[in-house]
């Protein structure tokens, strides 16, 4: 059963684009140090603790880079829902730094895979959405990344319409997060060593 924290709206805490001291995705990445992706700590580590983040709701890291942070989404649209963004308070999309844009690209592609394998849905959106009248909630510039599972289901029409802002979303299920979460660290790891070894030598 959801915790009662899980009732925190990040947007109801925020007054402007500049707001870092309100800023959920702020406060996560200053309480949640990087990590080697290709090499995550034990799922039980303190690095990786969901609870270090109270009173506001659990945290599961998915992704922990000295420029990124990743984890998933408190009222996900479907299982597996994951937030990649900056360490760095960037409120849009222009506002990230070059190097982070290119981090943001890499780890992009990686965690979309890793995504993929993890929950076993072979179809996702990504959205990144730039201020209020776009559906950007935390101005705090982050991709979603969402499986689709079957595109007939007939959650489908309240799917789409809530992605862009309109109608509800369900709370995490922290008791499913958890094993999701350290699945999706552990897909980035085989994705990354498998690179690794198959990168051309110059």
């Amino acid at each position: 059963m959801p915790s009662p924290t899980n009732e925190f709206d990040p947007g109801l805490h925020l007054h402007n684009d500049h707001d870092t001291a309100s800023c959920p995705f702020c406060r996560i990445a200053a309480i949640y140090g990087p990590y080697d992706p290709a090499d995550p700590p034990a799922a039980d580590s303190v690095a990786l603790n969901p609870e270090a983040s109270a009173p506001n709701p659990a945290t599961f890291l998915v992704l922990s880079t000295p420029l990124l942070i990743a984890f998933l989404d408190i009222m996900p649209l479907s299982t597996g829902h994951v937030l990649l963004c900056p360490r760095e308070h960037r409120p849009k999309l222009t506002d990230v730094t070059a190097a982070e844009s290119l981090e943001l690209g890499s780890y992009l592609r990686v965690l979309s895979a890793a995504v993929a394998r993890a929950t076993g849905v072979r179809d996702w959106n990504v959205v990144q959405n730039n201020g209020a009248a776009a559906a950007q909630v935390v101005p705090h510039m982050h991709f979603h990344i969402i499986p689709r599972p079957e595109l007939r289901d007939k959650r489908s029409e309240r799917f789409t319409a809530t992605m862009f802002g309109r109608g509800q979303r369900e709370d995490l299920d922290e008791e499913e997060a958890a094993p999701l979460a350290e699945r999706i660290r552990e897909a980035v790891a085989e994705l990354l060593h498998s690179e690794a070894e198959n990168k051309p030598k110059l």
